[in-house]
């Protein structure tokens, strides 16, 4: 666990994967060298070699026991286990004795220290201490198998370079993948605001387009006064209510269309719409963009009612090729011309065309004066189900009123191509991944590089040094050793600018190492080969594993196989070497090839599959993230937008709803008209227009002229930016006056550099008999900036609201 914070995905499969790896390496280099070690040993040795191996080897097995199914193991007891491993094969070398035996149990005791920094990677203090008991280890091996009980120094040097460079190589692609856990955090962060940003105004959509088609129509139909038989009322206001006390966004699964669209409401009485289907059911699809067509066609079946003129209309609907389905209302009416209705209309463009944006559908508009109307809504599964928060909630049946005139935004009826959910998911999760890995594989190469580097001016320079006189010639030896060199330091210049190596750089250095092993081999006289002598056998393979780390394994295994090739041939071209010869021949390639194609397998597996693993694991927990987000905002918006309407919209509905309230009654029919004008504002709120200010005003000028007030609109003065709070407080008196009105109207905007005032006259204006429908909402905060004043004189009523705009900062010329 990282100290002091959050142990990201990257990391802890890093962690895991090289624990891992540490504990198969090491338990089969033991198993290997401990079957070797009872055959290379004397026969008389047998029992007590057995006696010291076996329980080396068992501890080995309990270890990869551990690592297939975890046991509740405490941690010193696999500390012991994993110290007593070394401590006995160490023990083991003076009974297996000889050159063939020293080596064996050199290359296993160090291995072994080199992978207890991985299995103990987290544990530092442990892999230290473990390094410590295999030094202790070959102390002792290299004392009792002495007969002058002396002790070599340089292969103790060797192993805890090696285990310093284990460490440094950890610490090295941990913190690369630390690097790409905090970058991930950051690029998710932005993604999740995105995301919730994205599924607030979803919802915030979703809800303007069931307020239009529930409360504020049916508080406009009450405001006109337009029908004589109010049966209807009551219940359509108590669905209404239900239908905004319910939390859109939150549906799952699936739902069968055809049964939806069995259930649109037809109307009542002389509003009844005769629907005649022909449903190609079942038509099962996602919640979401189900019932976003089902509320479409509902708006469209009481837009016929209202405004077509006719009392029938076809439904229709079927399923298309490639998983998607249509949907088709169509009636033969009056029809309209589309681009001649205000784009402030929201019957269509917000509950039909609206809602199948949101589920990344289409819907397309055709009419024309006298020729009808067809409504076809549209939706394919792109392969993958649309976020649950794009999704509409189903209002009660009988909701909703359209406009005769409203017609599709622009582009309403083409389909827009974009990426489905699943598609972006998926490209998310593929550029995750490949930031993950390429930040692992600039640490697994600079691991390599360092490797490089630390081996070739250590322990194999001081080799070379040490043996020029075995060298026949010497001089080509030490070329060998600058090429090497020259190879280091030209991938490692691309690696160090953050670039990969180019094609023809990764060429020249690899044909250049194998030169060096080729001329390192045939320079070196047989019985030196993997010796004290050979410099570069051990450091060749190191020089390529940085050059092929971007690879598959496959190359680097083809490149160590040539250069063993290559060495073997150089031994075999002096004659065959004896069978001890052989045998140290080989445990010296398993101890040095061995060990670096196993490093090599590592990082092709950190690069392969960890980093995939890294990137779906936080990708799901991301999802969880963002959805625990949106579902927090969203019911935090739904109750704020839900308080709002409960000084003024829900008593309406409720009074409406059980009789207390009476459409007969002229204040009951005026407060309805002012909440009806505060809707519209609402509405026009989401409206990208020059002067958001002057929309919003006419938005609440159209529903006063609806109701058959004239008005006249004067705009004085230079529109500047006003911010939407102060807008909703300036508009606020403006709408209640026109609500109010009930002949004829003037509103006035002032724009001045230093204030904005908006004003309304209303003549024959009736009496306010109630407090509600005069002071503003109640979320519209007061604004020490806004001031209101009303005067009534006789049946005239004036009001002006004023905003001091903030003086703009100057700038101090020099």
């Amino acid at each position: 666990m990282r100290r002091g914070g959050h142990e990201g995905n990257s990391e802890r499969l890093v962690n895991r994967t090289v624990e891992r790896y540490g504990v198969w390496l090491r338990s089969t280099v033991v198993l290997l060298c401990g079957g070797l070690g009872l055959v290379w040993a004397d026969a008389a040795d047998v029992p007590l070699a057995s006696a010291l191996l076996a329980p080396a080897v068992l501890a080995c097995g309990v270890r990869l026991w551990v690592l297939r199914r975890p046991l509740p193991l405490p941690l010193a007891l696999l500390w012991t286990l994993d110290a007593a491993v070394v401590l006995l094969m160490g023990l083991s070398q003076p009974v297996l004795d000889g050159e063939g035996g020293n080596a064996m149990v050199e290359v296993a005791v160090g291995i072994s220290v080199i992978a207890f920094q991985f299995e103990w990677a987290t544990r530092p203090v442990a892999g230290a201490a473990l390094a410590g008991a295999g030094v202790v280890a070959c102390v002792l091996g290299d004392v009792f198998s002495s007969s002058e009980h002396d002790l070599d120094v340089v292969p103790l040097v060797r192993m805890l370079i090696q285990v310093g460079l284990a460490r440094a190589g950890y610490l090295i692609v941990r913190a690369r993948a630390r690097a790409a856990d905090r970058s991930a955090a950051v690029r998710a962060a932005l993604r999740r605001e995105a995301d919730v940003a994205a599924a607030r105004r979803a919802t915030e959509r979703e809800y303007l387009a069931t307020l239009h088609d529930t409360a504020s129509a049916t508080l406009l139909m009450v405001s006109q006064g337009d029908s004589r038989d109010w049966s209807w009322l009551p219940p359509r206001a108590r669905q209404d209510l239900e239908a905004l006390s319910a939390m859109p966004g939150f549906e799952t699964g699936s739902v069968d269309l055809a049964a939806l669209l069995g259930c649109v409401p037809e109307g009542e009485g002389q509003a009844r719409v005769r629907l005649t289907t022909h449903i190609e059911g079942p038509l099962t699809m996602p919640s979401g963009p189900g019932l976003a067509i089902f509320n479409g066609v509902r708006e469209a079946v009481t837009n016929v009612s209202r405004h077509a003129g006719v009392r029938e209309a076809v439904l229709r609907a079927w399923r298309e090729e490639g998983n998607g389905v249509v949907v088709e209302l169509l009636d033969a009416g009056r029809g309209f011309d589309p681009d001649s209705v205000p784009v402030r209309r929201r019957g269509i463009s917000g509950s039909i065309i609206g809602r199948m944006r949101a589920v990344e559908g289409t819907a397309s508009i055709t009419s024309r004066p006298g020729a009808g109307t067809r409504v076809r809504w549209r939706w394919h599964d792109r392969g993958g189900v649309p976020q649950a928060h794009d999704h509409g909630q189903v209002p009660p049946a009988g909701d909703g009123a359209g406009q005769a005139t409203e017609a599709r935004g622009p582009a309403a009826g083409q389909a827009t191509e974009v990426p489905g959910p699943a598609a972006r998911t998926r490209a998310e999760h593929t550029a995750a991944v490949r930031f993950i890995r390429g930040q692992l594989l600039i640490g697994a190469q600079l691991v390599a590089l360092l490797i490089c580097l630390v081996w070739q001016f250590t322990i194999s320079l001081r080799r070379l040094v040490a043996h020029q006189d075995v060298y026949h010639p010497a001089w080509p030896q030490t070329a060998a050793f600058v090429c090497l060199v020259a190879v280091a330091a030209a991938g490692g210049a691309s690696l160090l600018r953050g670039r990969r190596i180019p094609p023809g750089v990764r060429g020249w250095c690899l044909g250049s190492v194998l030169a060096v092993s080729a001329v390192s081999a045939y320079t070196l006289p047989p019985h030196h080969a993997t010796g004290p002598a050979d410099w570069a056998f051990g450091v060749v393979g190191w020089h390529a594993l940085f050059l092929l780390a971007d690879l598959r394994v496959r190359w680097y295994a083809a490149f160590l196989g040539a250069h063993i090739g290559i060495n073997a041939a150089a031994v075999v071209g002096h004659g065959a070497p004896a069978a001890a010869e052989a045998a140290v021949l080989g445990i010296a390639t398993v101890g040095s090839c061995g060990l670096q194609f196993a490093i090599g397998a590592l990082m092709t597996h950190l690069l392969r599959d960890t980093a995939p693993a890294a990137g779906s694991a936080a990708a799901r927990e991301e999802e969880l993230r963002t959805r625990e987000r949106i579902h927090e905002h969203l019911q935090s918006d739904h109750k704020e937008r839900y308080r709002a309407l409960t000084a003024t919209t829900v008593p309406l509905l409720v009074g409406l709803g059980h009789g207390v309230l009476s459409p007969h009654d002229e204040e009951v029919r005026l407060r309805c008209g002012v909440e009806g004008a505060r809707m519209r504002r609402l509405f026009a709120e989401g409206d990208a227009v020059a002067d958001p200010l002057l929309n919003e005003l006419r938005a609440c000028v159209e529903v006063a002229e609806h109701q058959g007030v004239t008005v006249s609109l004067a705009v004085r003065g230079q529109p500047g930016e006003v911010p939407v709070e102060i807008r909703r407080e300036l508009i606020d008196p403006v709408a209640v006056t026109l609500g109010r009105t009930r002949s004829a109207a003037r509103v006035t905007v002032v724009w001045t550099p230093g204030a904005v005032r908006v004003s309304a006259v209303g003549v024959d204006c009736a009496d306010d008999r109630t407090e509600a429908a005069a002071v503003p909402a109640p979320r519209r905060a007061a604004d020490p900036q806004v001031s209101v004043v009303r005067t009534r004189r006789g049946e005239s009523m004036w009001a002006e609201a004023s905003w001091s705009r903030p003086a703009s900062p100057e700038v101090a010329l020099p």
